[in-house]
């Protein structure tokens, strides 16, 4: 089958059994691969009602059919399953050299299943699988144990690993790569850690097939030859997405002590080029990209090297949490991604728990001694090892911002900030109508990697409600995440501003299958109802009240900054999912009605 691996790799951890089945055509067909694939099996497989840490629920690993291709960023894959974090849907999205291994071992999906009896690592030697164990790696760091294994095998197998915060079903654990790469988000780390798994190990020596090789290297060169000469690239590979940090300040959206205000007083500290002089050593990139974004730094303060910070990183861990040291944000980023914790989700709760520490809901009785005020380093460094740990306070923050709020109660749930259980990712959303909308509705909870509207409402007004802007959430939704569905990174659109176009001919030149964008984007809008309708199957309440965003938005108003005395009405919240549901064709409560299934071509048993 052109441009994919051929086969589903099964690990049935739970008899020790490892199979290979081909990929059927028709999958590829009305899927696509990544989470497209993803969603399939997830519906398929996983029986209504699962835990998300027990034998029923399963991790699926998916390329796409740019994975590892000759494709500017084709370096990204899916990892889907029930997510402990909200008890919905969970697809994270990983970045480097793991997904073009696994294509070339021959994979479409890995999909692990059941659970071992005692610790192991899956081990992928092109057509060779097996479990091996793991207890020696039992119980170390992420980052530690992919070092390890790296000088094991050799620098050809890529290897994605959990840390102890996976071990220990931390709601938020993720899943490391490449010593700064993760599938951070939902908890499915922590999936992977009820099952025993420690990590993937793999290794392709295999070619893929390619439909016509002369347009497919012609098409390739191409979109190489779009990012080299794009006008943005210098200013891009020198700050990646902490060029960001400067724009979002002055923007009002960098979340600041806890999302109470978009701009933070000492942020110049924690922007991009103060960070590229202070810290950085040299860039970084992931599989096939001509732009690399990731900085590896070395903290000459903490005598460590790290990846990053990112973006989010440096807003969760750093503004929102009151710290201003790059130093030590980046100390904190290495903290969670060796422990095996998401940062967005880390620097969240924390920035909840220091706010009600500061308002006297939380004591140092409750925190184990700790002065948890906004700025304090020691005490983010201590709790991000108490969340990894499940000690102390950090049991209670492991489960995530809104369950925690709910347990302590006392007005807490104001300020926890979240939609579907999943903590908020970095923009301040007071007065950004598209931007909040797009966290509302989002199909895994409050991450902006699906709809970053917030540029939207700064082109056509940031506190407009009206339907164009409803419209605009609803096509970046449809059209974003089918990167997560062709396995390739989406920054080369967004931040080098390439013409979609050119993946056109790149897609079918590898597949033989002609598609325009307009044919992906109601493959993505099948997989966007797909999602939806998972949460209602898996969640008998499921529907409007779940898209409510944090009350913080549309009942207090910023005291300082960009956005100081500006909010979003609670009317207009309504407004804005009154008529989002109208454009999707969904009921007023939020739920895909039978045209709009019809429309899409799914059936009710698909989803029964």
């Amino acid at each position: 089958m052109n441009g994919y691996g051929g086969n589903i790799l099964r690990v049935n951890l739970t008899t020790g059994g490892i199979t290979r089945e081909a990929t059927p055509p028709e999958l590829a067909r009305d899927y696509l691969g990544g989470r497209g694939f993803g969603i399939y099996f997830l519906l398929k497989e996983v029986p209504r009602g699962a835990d998300p840490l027990g034998p029923e629920n399963k991790l699926i690993v998916s390329p796409g059919p740019l994975s590892g291709m000759l494709a500017a960023g084709g370096g990204k894959c899916d990892w889907t399953c029930k997510a402990p974090l909200t008890g919905g849907y969970a697809s994270a999205s990983m970045g480097g050299h793991f997904t073009a291994e696994l294509k070339y071992a021959g994979l479409d999906s890995i999909i692990l299943e059941g659970v071992s009896s005692k610790p192991v690592y899956v081990f992928i030697d092109d057509k060779k699988s097996e479990l091996r164990d793991a207890a020696e790696y039992w119980g170390q760091g992420a980052v530690d144990v992919e070092k390890e294994l790296k000088d094991k095998f050799g620098e050809e197998f890529q290897i994605a690993v959990i840390g102890p915060a996976g071990e220990k079903a931390v709601s938020f654990a993720h899943i490391n790569h490449d010593f700064g790469r993760q599938a951070g988000r939902g908890g499915v780390g922590a999936v992977m850690g009820s099952k025993n798994v420690k990590a993937i190990v793999v290794r392709g020596t295999r070619s893929v097939p390619v439909a016509d090789l002369d347009a497919y290297r012609k098409a390739g060169m191409a979109l190489y030859k779009a990012c080299k000469e794009a006008e943005g690239l210098k200013e891009w590979t020198s700050y990646g997405t902490t060029i960001v940090v400067s724009w979002c300040d002055e923007a009002g959206a960098l979340p600041t002590r806890n999302f109470s205000a978009g701009s933070f007083e000492d942020a110049k500290t924690l922007y991009g080029p103060y960070m590229r002089e202070k810290i950085v050593v040299t860039d970084k990139g992931c599989f096939g990209c001509p732009c690399p974004c990731g900085k590896y730094s070395k903290v000459k303060k903490y005598n460590a090297y790290a990846e990053g910070p990112e973006y989010e990183t440096i807003g969760l861990l750093g503004s929102n949490v009151g710290i201003s040291d790059i130093e030590a944000v980046a100390y904190a980023n290495l903290l969670c991604d060796n422990l095996g914790i998401d940062t967005i989700s880390a620097g969240n709760v924390i920035g909840w728990a220091m706010e009600c520490y500061e308002k006297g809901i939380l004591t140092k009785q409750d925190t184990g001694g700790l002065d948890l005020k906004f700025g304090n380093i020691d005490a983010t460094f201590k709790l991000i090892e108490m969340i990894a740990k499940k000690e102390g306070l950090g049991a209670l923050l492991a489960d995530g911002v809104k369950k925690a709020s709910q347990k302590i109660g006392k007005g807490s749930e104001k300020f926890a900030i979240q939609v579907k259980g999943m903590e908020q990712s970095g923009y301040a959303t007071h007065n950004a109508t598209s931007m909040l909308l797009a966290y509302m509705t989002c199909d895994v909870g409050a991450h902006h990697n699906r709809a970053w509207a917030i540029t939207y409402d700064i082109q056509v007004g940031r506190e407009k409600v009206v339907p164009e802007k409803v419209a605009r959430v609803i096509w970046l939704q449809n059209f974003r995440p089918m990167f997560d569905v062709l396995g390739a990174c989406r920054l080369q659109w967004v931040e080098l501003g390439i013409d979609r176009e050119l993946y056109i001919p790149l897609l079918e030149s590898i597949t033989g299958i002609k598609r325009s964008w307009e044919d992906l984007e109601k493959v993505g809008e099948r997989i966007w109802n797909l999602t939806r309708l998972y949460w209602v199957r898996e969640n008998a309440d499921f529907g409007r009240a779940w898209d409510m965003p944090p009350a913080r938005f549309y009942t207090e108003a910023p005291t300082s900054g960009t956005t100081k005395g500006q909010i979003t009405k609670f009317e207009d919240v309504n407004r804005l999912l009154d008529m989002y549901y109208e454009q999707r064709g969904w009921d007023s409560n939020g739920l895909p009605i039978p045209e709009t299934m019809e429309k899409l071509g799914i059936k009710q048993e698909m989803v029964a």
